[in-house]
């Protein structure tokens, strides 16, 4: 794996600046697990960086941290809204921001490091970069009356209201035009303008977990056949039942997939195939963002990735970490 810049100086190292870890990479490759291993040794505290974990209920199809890993290591922003609402993302970048505040503002003797973990890298450029998002909650009539124009209509309406936007945005990209529109109209200021980023003065180190294609696919592999025998279909069967099928929670990875099979649309074989394929598409997507971040890598297959990932957050973050650092 090669490695990237950091963006800690180097005089951190004699300085008692509180510190940000992070923890990024695509799903499927052991950030969780990683992080249950190395936190305790920090007395560090775990901020979700998953967009789905922030929701009640949806447990095993996001393959959410156990309560008995919670135990372990206390754990935030997992569990904070019912299925039904939609936490956006000022909102989640807020929280963030006041418990990193919280963490590096306590009683030194009673400090904890924060570390951000997770695989949705929009949640951690909030955090990481400061980005300055305008406060617009989604817009579900809006968005589909903008749908039913067509992409290339919503584009041309977007260049006449915000040109700047469009050097920006891909004209396919449907997503990011739509809530380009969204946000103009909603505000009366076009997005571009509303846009910028605002880096925090603590010191970061910034790292990822990947690995080869091959072994990033069995992996995949492996997490869909345990969350089947964790019980996933029941857990859609009951959210579909609590929520209706037409929740759009139910739409995401491995909870639609699993709602086409109780409609009868197709097996239960291929409903794991298809969450196989799906999750594989997804995790592609994820290496290309995270790829494009100043992230220190490891190989995530490495025998001894705890003990390099300790030494190396050790190494970066010493004399900065209470006392409690140690080897073992």
């Amino acid at each position: 794996m090669v490695a990237a810049c950091d963006r800690e100086s180097s005089s951190n190292a004699s300085s008692n600046v509180p510190i940000l870890l992070v923890c990024g990479g695509a799903t499927a490759t052991g950030k969780t697990g990683l992080s249950l291993a190395i936190a305790p040794r920090l007395s560090a505290r775990i901020l979700s960086a998953d967009s789905r974990l922030v929701y009640r209920e949806m447990d095993i199809g996001t393959a959410k941290p156990t309560p008995a890993e919670r135990a372990q290591v206390p754990h935030y922003l997992i569990d904070i809204c019912p299925p039904t609402v939609t936490l956006t993302l000022a909102e989640y970048q807020a929280l963030a921001q006041g418990l990193i505040a919280q963490a590096h503002g306590g009683d030194p003797e009673n400090s904890w490091v924060p570390w951000l973990v997770g695989g949705t890298g929009l949640y951690i450029d909030a955090v990481v970069q400061g980005l300055k998002i305008p406060p617009v909650a989604p817009q579900p009539q809006l968005r589909s009356q903008l749908q039913s124009l067509g992409q290339a209509h919503c584009y041309e309406l977007l260049a006449r209201v915000d040109a700047i936007a469009t050097q920006r945005i891909h004209p396919n990209d449907s997503i990011r035009t739509i809530r380009a529109l969204e946000v103009a109209y909603v505000t009366g200021k076009p997005l571009s303008v509303q846009q910028g980023q605002q880096p925090p003065p603590y010191p970061i180190f910034y790292f990822g977990l990947d690995c080869d294609g091959m072994a990033l696919e069995r992996r995949i592999e492996a997490r869909t056949a345990t969350l089947f025998d964790q019980g996933l279909v029941a857990e859609v069967e009951t959210l579909a039942q609590r929520y209706g099928p037409d929740l759009p929670l139910l739409q995401t990875l491995g909870y639609g997939e699993v709602l086409g099979y109780l409609a009868g649309d197709y097996s239960l074989a291929a409903a794991r195939e298809q969450v196989v394929l799906h999750t594989r598409q997804f995790a592609k997507r994820q290496r290309t963002w995270f790829r494009k971040r100043p992230i220190h890598w490891f190989d995530a297959e490495a025998p001894d990735l705890v003990d390099q990932v300790w030494n190396a957050i050790a190494d970066r973050t010493n004399p900065i970490l209470p006392p409690i650092l140690g080897t073992s």
